[in-house]
């Protein structure tokens, strides 16, 4: 049995395209020997085709697994002097990943402006026809660079990407994230108004590979990824995120949300936005979550799920074991290793304690990119209603988004097409008896609703969108974890509550960083956090 603490060393990718770095950004987009005439649904395609969005190894196990999701205790937390500690060169690759395409990103920004040089290229009758793409590829790009201000704050965004755009030869402002939010709140809004009208055509069909040119899916995602921003803002801007929420929920026809229908029983391959690459998430997937990151974590299992009996248990974990006489003996109880263990004590009692589900995470090539379900717009419902309307209506969308929870989790452990067993969907009567009766009952007083609503989404997003767990822990404080801090490297006691920028990116953009170095601290909040 390999060690719960695993010191892998990996090649570091000789990835140069930093949002400074202007030659690997003339070298892909205008060397003629490498594009000689980019298109619109190439382009689009290849914004889609990210491993920062898909369920990749390298993803999972150098990002999500090593920060966000430790940060926010959705993965396990390997507990060493130095787990709280950011991973430049991780972080960095991360960054340059969403600045220009390389081995584990699409190159959002630099995909998008070079469709955008295209587009203005186009005759008036061919942007008429093209310009659902060039739509698309805006809620695309907004939803990953709505995650790059959630993980650093201020970012380059306005000028970033402008040798494509225009041959300009400049390093690009930081952009105050506020501001920014605003912008993409705003561009949201439009997407969501110009799809409600919106024809498809068979070249964006086609070069869709996330919603097949299904304007209606694409109105429903823009719509519910704008009402993710507005209850982001919502603890410091109450004012702007209650009119507009409030209106959109108010207005369904108008403003339809990725809601599955608001059925519990929903199916989630049609109604969620998930993402399915061109190419399949990689056979060595499950290293990411062997190596150190596969365990159960203290307080989802062990305080959130077990005293609530959650049916979604068997495909989130599995009890696992050890070999005994020969044989393996599989553990009686689903539990989770106590946060305060020390390395040792992981080391040496870790086949004692559960871990991730083989069937819906570990061996499951299937596993989609997941960009917002209906669990999540319904939770977000649940807690505008609680706090702004309707105690009834916030009950009605939180007991839907717990059952479409189940429903989600279950998809996903159906979808493996391996020989690993896949759980039979637990009974009405199980079910209902959880969202009833259980400890996470939509019951008590309003600030234990809105407790439950934070905490409920918190165990949605899990180990795959640990980004948006970190997020909606950092804004919301719920669940109140704890992060053991002995025996930790001085000044990396706890987590933080941003990441710092990259090095690389602190020399190539020196000039610019120079009006953001004040805020490039760990423990700088993001503008929406409280």
């Amino acid at each position: 049995m390999k060690k719960l603490i695993i010191k892998a060393s990996f090649l570091v990718l000789s990835l140069t395209v930093a949002v400074g770095c202007k030659k690997d950004i003339d070298d892909k987009f205008n060397n003629p020997e490498n594009v000689l005439d980019p298109n619109l649904p190439g382009l689009f395609t290849g914004m889609l085709n990210n491993d920062r969005v898909a369920a990749k190894y390298w993803n999972v196990r150098t990002f999500l697994s090593q920060m966000p999701g430790v940060y926010a205790q959705t993965t396990y937390i390997a507990n060493g002097n130095t787990v709280y500690q950011q991973s430049d060169s991780y972080s960095q690759q991360y960054w340059d990943d969403f600045y220009g395409p390389g081995g584990n990103g699409s190159g959002s920004v630099a995909l998008y402006r070079a469709m955008e040089r295209k587009f203005n290229s186009l005759s008036s009758t061919d942007q008429t026809a093209q310009r659902v793409i060039l739509q698309a590829a805006k809620v695309v790009l907004i939803e990953q660079a709505a995650k790059m201000v959630d993980l650093w704050g201020d970012i380059p965004y306005s000028e970033a990407g402008g040798l494509t755009t225009n041959d300009l030869i400049k390093n690009p402002k930081y952009d105050e994230q506020k501001a920014l939010y605003t912008s993409f709140i705003a561009d949201l809004a439009s997407a969501g108004t110009y799809f409600k009208t919106a024809t498809s055509t068979a070249a964006f069909a086609k070069a869709d590979i996330l919603l097949k040119g299904d304007v209606n899916k694409w109105t429903r995602y823009a719509n519910s990824l704008r009402l993710r921003l507005l209850m982001r803002i919502s603890k410091t801007d109450e004012a702007t995120a209650k009119t507009a929420v409030l209106q959109m929920l108010g207005d369904q026809t108008n403003f339809p949300l990725v809601d599955g229908g608001n059925v519990g029983t929903y199916n989630p391959s049609v109604s969620d936005i998930l993402l399915q690459p061109l190419t399949n998430s990689s056979s060595d997937l499950h290293d990411a979550f062997f190596e150190g990151s596969w365990y159960a974590t203290d307080y989802m299992l062990n305080t959130v799920l077990v005293p609530a009996n959650d049916p979604r248990i068997p495909v989130l974990y599995e009890k696992f074991g050890r070999t005994v006489g020969g044989k393996f003996v599989q553990n009686t109880t689903y539990r989770a290793m106590p946060i305060t263990f020390t390395t040792a004590q992981q080391e040496s009692s870790f086949a004692d304690y559960a871990v991730l589900d083989s069937g819906t995470f570990v061996f499951n090539q299937k596993l989609p990119g997941i960009l917002i379900t209906a669990s999540e717009v319904n939770l977000l419902k649940a807690e505008a209603f609680e706090r702004w309307g309707s105690t009834t209506d916030a009950k009605t969308a939180y007991d839907i988004a717990l059952r479409q929870s189940v429903a989600f989790y279950y998809h996903l452990n159906s979808i493996n097409q391996g020989v690993y067993v896949k759980e039979t969907f637990p009974s009405a009567t199980t079910i209902d008896t959880w969202v009833n009766t259980s400890t996470a009952a939509y019951t008590g007083a309003s600030t234990d609703k809105l407790t439950k609503i934070y905490t409920q989404k918190w165990v949605h997003f899990g180990v795959l969108q640990s980004t948006e767990a970190w997020s909606e822990y950092r804004r919301t404080g719920f669940p109140v974890l704890t992060f053991p801090t002995n025996g930790k490297q001085a000044g990396y006691e706890t987590p933080p509550t941003r990441l710092i920028y990259p090095a690389k990116e602190k020399t190539l953009n020196s000039a610019n960083y120079q009006a953001v170095v004040a805020k490039d601290t760990r423990k700088t909040k993001i503008f929406w956090m409280p």
